[in-house]
């Protein structure tokens, strides 16, 4: 992938609804000497996030998973119509599929995830009820460089959210939401800016290696 440059070109992976997406196209508009939404794509076909893109002039494109016999001619599809669009920095964003290792290791340091939970706890699907069942005090999200290892990548940044006593998997779900969509749209502003970047399976910020997630409330955007 090209080196970044003053805006570079972002492309946003995604299977559902797209909210993460309408945070990151929001944060665009106010900062569009940063970088470029250049390209949306989707596993689904009707996934409302294409909606989002469309609404905001963004180039779409439909990908299809069963149209492929395995993950890896999938992954091999992707990967081209990243690379013809010159995408230079990936964001996963909803995107509900497990990506190959030779699909991650292409693009190892320039692809990034948000999962809802404080990783390393609770890796995979349905976590807030499983934070909600461990009787946890404290929930929240982590943005990680995309590895091989399954959310098990280098964390850059995480959101700690409360959790109250009355606390449903429902309420808790917005809660994390909410900062999702003001921690990810600071996280892709870092790449932009040059400030954030990956090395040696570590996670830098402003050339020192993130030997902690910074901490949404510690921050300095």
């Amino acid at each position: 992938m090209q080196k970044p440059h003053s805006t570079p070109r972002i492309g946003v992976l995604i299977s559902g609804s797209g909210s993460n997406l309408q945070a990151i196209i929001d944060h665009q508009k106010l900062h569009s000497n940063l970088y470029e939404i250049a390209l949306v794509i989707s596993n689904k076909a009707d996934a409302f996030g294409l909606v989002r893109a469309e609404n905001a002039n963004i180039p779409t494109m439909v990908i299809d998973h069963t149209q492929y016999n395995d993950r890896e001619a999938f992954d091999a599809k992707l990967q081209q119509t990243l690379e013809e669009a010159k995408i230079e920095f990936i964001v996963l964003a909803g995107f509900m599929r497990i990506l190959t290792r030779g699909f991650t290791q292409h693009f190892l340091g320039k692809m990034i995830n948000i999962h809802p939970s404080l990783l390393p706890k609770y890796t995979g699907l349905h976590t807030h009820q499983r934070a909600l069942d461990a009787g946890d005090k404290e929930h929240g999200l982590s943005i990680h460089f995309v590895t091989p290892e399954l959310d098990g990548g280098p964390v850059i940044l995480q959101a700690v959210v409360k959790i109250d006593p009355n606390e449903t998997e429902t309420s808790l779900r917005e809660k994390v939401h909410q900062q999702e969509h003001i921690t990810y749209p600071l996280v892709i502003e870092w790449f932009a800016l040059g400030r954030l970047s990956f090395k040696d399976n570590q996670a830098w910020l402003d050339q020192k290696i993130l030997k902690q997630p910074q901490v949404l409330s510690k921050t300095i955007s």
